[in-house]
C-alpha cells in the first residue's frame, strides 16, 4: 500500500533564517526610516519657506534626475565589481549629504531653497548607483526557491521604515526641531552602514570582459524590453505610481484641507506604509503564486480608485484609512513585480535589469513628486489628484487588453 505524499508546509520565515539576509533587511529599514525621516523633514521646511506646491515637486525632480540619469551605468557596475562596496559607499554618500542637511536646517529661512535642493541632488546621485546594486545583492543571500518569501520580506520591511519614518520624522520635528531630528537621521544612516559591513563579499559573476560599455548598458535594456510581461508589470507601476500618487501634495492636504500640521503629515506619509506592512505579512502567510497577473491589475486599479476617494476627502480619520488600503494595494504589486524581476533575470544581468526597472519604476515616485506639483499649480490640488486615479484606472485597462500573458501569470 503506498504512502499518501503531503506537501511540505509553507515555511513563511524561509528567507529569515539566512543571518546574512537579515543583516540586508536591517540595513535597508534604517536607510530607508533615516531617508522618510528627511523627506518630512525637507518638504516642510521647503513649503514653510515657499508656501508653494510646486517646490514640492522640485524636490522630487532634484532626486530623480541624476538617479535616472545614472541608473543604467549604476547597474552595469552592479554587474562588474562587488555588491556589496557599492552599497556601502553610496550609503556613505548620502551620510555626507544628511550631515550637511544639518547645518542647513539651523539656518534655514536665512539659507537659498536651491540648497536643500543640491543636497536631494546628491543624494539621488548616490541612489542612481545604490538601487541596481541593491536589488542585485540581495538576490545572492538566499537560494532560489526562496524569492517569493524573500521578496516579501524585503517589502515588509522597507515599509516598516516606512511607516515608522515619517511619523518619527513629524513627531521628531514637533517636539526637538528639525535639527536634531536631522541628527537622528544621520544616526540611523550610520548603522545602516554598519549592517552593510557585517555582510560577506560574494563572487562576482562571470561577464564578457570584451563586451564595450555601451553594449553592456543596451543588453539590459533589451533583455527587459524583449519580455511581454516585465513591459508590462513595469509600466503599470510606473503610470500609477507617476500620475496615481498624491504623496508629494500631503504637506498641502495637511495644511490647506486636514489642518494638521506636521505631526498629521507625518501620521498621513506613514498611512500607506502601515497598510502595505500589514498586507506583507499576509503575503508571507499566503504569497501571491496563483492568478499573480489578475492580482496585479486588481491592486493597481484600487490603488487609482483610493487616490480619487483620498482627493475628495475632508476629514483626516478618513483620509489616513484610505491611504492605509492604497498602501495595501501597492504592495501586492511591488512583491510581485519584484519577484518577476528576481525570477526570471540571471544573476550576471541583475543590476543592469533593476537599473532599468529603477529608471520606469524606482524614480517615478520622484518624477511623479514633480508632476503633482505642477499638476496641483495648472489645475488645483483636488482636481489634479482626482485626474492622476482617473489616468491610473485607464492603464490599468489598456494594460488588461494589451498583455494576456500578464493575465495569466502564476509565479
Amino acid at each position: 500500500m503506498s504512502k499518501q505524499i503531503l506537501p511540505s508546509k509553507h515555511d513563511p520565515y524561509a528567507s529569515l533564517r539566512f543571518k546574512e539576509f537579515r543583516f540586508f533587511i536591517s540595513a535597508k529599514m534604517l536607510l530607508t526610516l533615516a531617508l522618510q525621516m528627511q523627506a518630512v523633514i525637507v518638504s516642510w521646511l521647503v513649503y514653510e519657506k515657499t508656501h508653494d506646491p510646486f517646490s514640492l515637486g522640485i524636490i522630487g525632480l532634484a532626486e530623480a534626475i541624476p538617479a535616472i540619469s545614472l541608473s543604467l551605468y549604476g547597474g552595469h557596475i552592479a554587474d562588474r565589481i562587488s555588491r556589496k562596496s557599492i552599497l556601502i559607499y553610496t550609503t556613505v554618500l548620502m551620510l555626507l549629504g544628511s550631515v550637511f542637511l544639518v547645518f542647513y536646517v539651523y539656518d534655514y529661512l536665512g539659507s537659498s531653497v536651491w540648497l536643500a535642493y543640491s543636497v536631494i541632488f546628491v543624494i539621488g546621485v548616490a541612489r542612481g548607483f545604490h538601487y541596481p546594486a541593491q536589488s542585485a545583492f540581495w538576490a545572492q543571500l538566499v537560494p532560489k526557491d526562496n524569492y517569493v518569501n524573500s521578496s516579501t520580506w524585503n517589502s515588509t520591511v522597507w515599509q516598516l521604515g516606512a511607516v515608522a519614518g515619517p511619523a518619527l520624522g513629524g513627531l521628531c520635528y514637533a517636539w526637538f526641531g528639525a535639527g536634531i531630528s536631522s541628527i537622528i537621521v544621520c544616526v540611523f544612516i550610520l548603522l545602516g552602514i554598519t549592517y552593510f559591513a557585517l555582510i560577506g563579499h560574494k563572487p562576482i559573476a562571470e561577464y564578457n570582459q570584451k563586451e564595450s560599455l555601451k553594449d553592456s548598458l543596451l543588453s539590459g535594456i533589451r533583455y527587459v524590453f524583449k519580455s511581454n510581461i516585465f513591459i508590462a508589470a513595469i509600466s503599470l507601476d510606473l503610470f500609477a505610481v507617476l500620475f496615481g500618487g498624491a504623496v508629494a501634495l500631503l504637506p498641502v492636504f495637511a495644511d490647506k484641507i486636514l489642518h494638521v500640521g506636521p505631526q498629521g503629515l507625518g501620521f498621513l506619509r506613514a498611512a500607506p506604509a502601515v497598510g502595505a506592512v500589514i498586507m506583507a505579512m499576509l503575503m508571507a502567510y499566503y504569497p501571491p503564486r496563483k492568478n499573480a497577473g489578475l492580482k496585479l491589475l486588481w491592486c493597481v486599479a484600487g490603488f487609482g480608485l483610493c487616490m480619487i476617494a483620498f482627493a475628495l476627502s475632508q476629514d483626516f480619520y478618513l483620509s489616513f484609512f484610505i491611504l492605509f488600503l492604497s498602501g495595501a494595494f501597492d504592495n501586492v504589486s511591488v512583491v510581485i513585480r519584484s519577484t518577476i524581476l528576481q525570477s526570471y533575470t540571471p544573476d550576471e544581468m541583475r543590476g543592469r535589469v533593476a537599473s532599468v526597472n529603477n529608471i520606469f519604476v524606482g524614480s517615478s515616485n520622484e518624477i511623479g513628486a514633480f508632476e503633482s506639483g505642477t499638476a496641483a499649480k495648472l489645475l488645483g490640488l483636488v482636481p489634479s489628484v482626482i485626474f492622476g486615479g482617473a489616468i491610473t484606472l485607464l492603464v490599468v485597462a489598456v494594460t488588461y487588453k494589451l498583455s494576456p500573458s500578464l493575465r495569466k501569470l502564476q509565479l
